[in-house]
């Protein structure tokens, strides 16, 4: 027996399974071509105005596949952690990249604002590095950046001290990602910070960016106050829930997490995660019962009230209301 194996720009050449198996010379074939059945369709004058001309070809988009979609699922936002110039130098080099930078100097035009693309959506910008979020791992390949020049944080003697947002680039952001959330159809629980994608590892975008006011303009998630205050009593009363079902609620929000058990440094980096983003005033990675209840609102808002109790367990299932029986007069 004789196999022909290749690989991408070099030739087939033959081999064998087996060293014991001759190498058997042959001479290439000229294959079979069939006339053309039909002859060509040639497009009017009307059609082709809606051709996308391309390098020596044209497309005719007039089919669509609905066994398709699209590449971008995620948006992320970040800190550069720096200035202007050190942002420039850093995205436009050949190891880190971003979709779109918003600087310290925004700009505007007739009154709207001018906001700075680097990639194009349709790249794959190297932004997100080693990152997970909703089982997906490697982020480049399905999301999109958006870097906010800041300088993050300054490490003093008392602790992290953060630097705010200017007001112009948080209505850069607003701007930005509504866009981009619309014409992709990105969930709310998809916008996420880096920090989400990469607990313990990455900060960005820190604690003072302002998510519920993108939430608010109808970017991203955001608990219902009342839903918190609902599931808090429920603690209060009851306790907090098991380590282990606590870890399973941040991996179904979408967080990666295993459920050990074990309230370990990974879960504490998540917890810490989630908190920067949902409750920044307390971001101690301590899973207290505020924080559950954070997390549970918000599987219960977006996944729904089922999803919620069924990772609560039976233990936190609200008590029947007993029926009191009417007597007839």
């Amino acid at each position: 027996m004789t196999a022909v194996v290749g690989c991408a720009g070099e030739p087939a050449k033959p081999t064998t399974r087996s060293p014991s198996l001759k190498v058997v010379d042959h001479q290439p074939i000229s294959p079979p071509v069939l006339q053309d059945a039909f002859p060509p369709r040639y497009y009017s004058p009307a059609e082709a105005q809606k051709l996308e001309r391309r390098s020596g070809y044209r497309v005719d988009h007039s089919l669509r596949s609905s066994a398709a979609n699209a590449r971008v699922r995620t948006l992320v936002i970040h800190y550069t952690g720096g200035d202007d110039p050190a942002a420039i130098r850093e995205l436009t080099g050949e190891h880190v990249g971003v979709h779109y930078l918003i600087p310290e100097q925004t700009g505007i035009y007739n009154s709207q604002p001018v906001i700075m693309q680097l990639a194009d959506e349709d790249l794959r910008a190297w932004h997100a590095g080693v990152s997970s979020w909703k089982g997906r791992d490697n982020l480049n390949d399905t999301s999109i950046g958006i870097e906010i020049v800041n300088p993050g944080f300054t490490r003093t003697e008392t602790g992290m001290v953060w630097h705010p947002f200017s007001s112009s680039q948080i209505n850069q952001v607003v701007v930005l990602a509504k866009d981009i959330v619309n014409r992709y159809g990105i969930t709310p629980t998809d916008v996420v910070g880096h920090s989400d994608i990469s607990p313990g590892r990455k900060l960005d975008p820190g604690p003072f960016f302002p998510w519920k006011e993108l939430a608010d303009a109808g970017v991203g998630a955001w608990p219902d106050s009342a839903t918190i205050a609902a599931y808090r009593q429920r603690f209060d009363s009851l306790g907090l829930p098991a380590i282990g079902d606590l870890q399973n609620a941040f991996s179904r929000y979408g967080y990666s997490l295993v459920s050990s058990g074990v309230m370990d440094e990974k879960t504490r980096q998540v917890v810490a995660a989630f908190q920067m983003h949902f409750r920044p005033a307390d971001y101690s990675g301590v899973a207290d019962a505020e924080t559950t209840a954070i997390l549970f609102a918000l599987l219960d808002k977006y996944q729904g009230p089922a999803v919620a109790q069924q990772l609560l367990g039976s233990r936190f299932a609200p008590k029947p209301v007993p029926v009191r029986a009417v007597r007839r007069k």
